[in-house]
């Protein structure tokens, strides 16, 4: 094997060890997510302590992916794809550590939830399928990232058009539960943290699909319709 054999497939291996990171960090604020909303909705405290305490992981697979790509630009001073795969997984990997970080706000609201007398929460099952449909989301960027499928990026889009319609009808139902009932002022407020962390959450996701398109195309498709942005792939 020739020199430059070596250090292509010595290159090759650190990406590839670079995109398995990531896709670990995926995996990691998924099962937050997850957690969370699971933790809301059974009232297992304990559950909410282990999410609010397993963020510090998240945030050091951040730095320790944010290190990689800084040593592998410095060092291998990569060009078209192979450098915009590296500044995607620079911007994918903030918006799972803000994705982290909403996860263990969901939990921190959860826990205040549940240890308070009289818990109530309003549209329990609206909760349920607004975080749904944004887990789908970060599963469906994820999975574009691991296979760098573009195609995606448009489903993830409009999927987030639709969690933003959920969250402005819950808003109103909630501000409508408060007018009604001045009791549920407390527990209320806190539920409508926890939607607008599952809008947030939303927002992060398809970001990360759209870097994928820029990744794979070298196209940027922030603040583009789903319609151009099907248009923009296939060309």
């Amino acid at each position: 094997m020739s020199g430059s054999q070596h250090i292509t497939k010595q290159f090759d291996a650190e990406l590839e060890a670079v995109r398995a990171r990531v896709l670990q960090m995926g995996g990691l604020v998924e099962e937050q997510i997850v957690g969370a909303i699971e933790a809301l909705t059974t009232g297992n405290i304990e559950q909410c302590e282990r999410i609010i305490a397993a963020d510090h992981r998240v945030n050091a697979l951040e730095v320790e992916v944010d290190e990689q790509c800084s040593r592998i630009i410095a060092r291998r001073q990569p060009t078209a794809i192979d450098l915009r795969m590296l500044l995607a997984v620079i911007k994918t990997i903030t918006d799972l550590e803000r994705i982290g970080d909403e996860a263990s706000k969901i939990a921190r609201m959860a826990r205040a939830l549940h240890q308070r007398d009289g818990l109530y929460l309003a549209r329990h099952r609206d909760l349920r399928h607004v975080a749904e449909m944004a887990v789908d989301m970060l599963r469906k960027s994820l999975d574009a990232f691991a296979r760098l499928d573009a195609s995606v990026t448009a489903t993830v889009v409009r999927l987030d058009e639709h969690v933003d319609e959920e969250y402005k009808s819950m808003v109103r139902k909630l501000i409508t539960y408060m007018m009604e009932d001045p009791r549920t002022i407390s527990s209320s407020l806190e539920i409508l943290w926890i939607v607008k962390a599952i809008e947030r959450i939303g927002d992060h996701a398809k970001n990360m699909s759209e870097y994928v398109v820029y990744m794979v195309k070298g196209k940027d498709v922030r603040h583009v319709s789903a319609d151009e942005i099907e248009r923009e792939v296939g060309a």
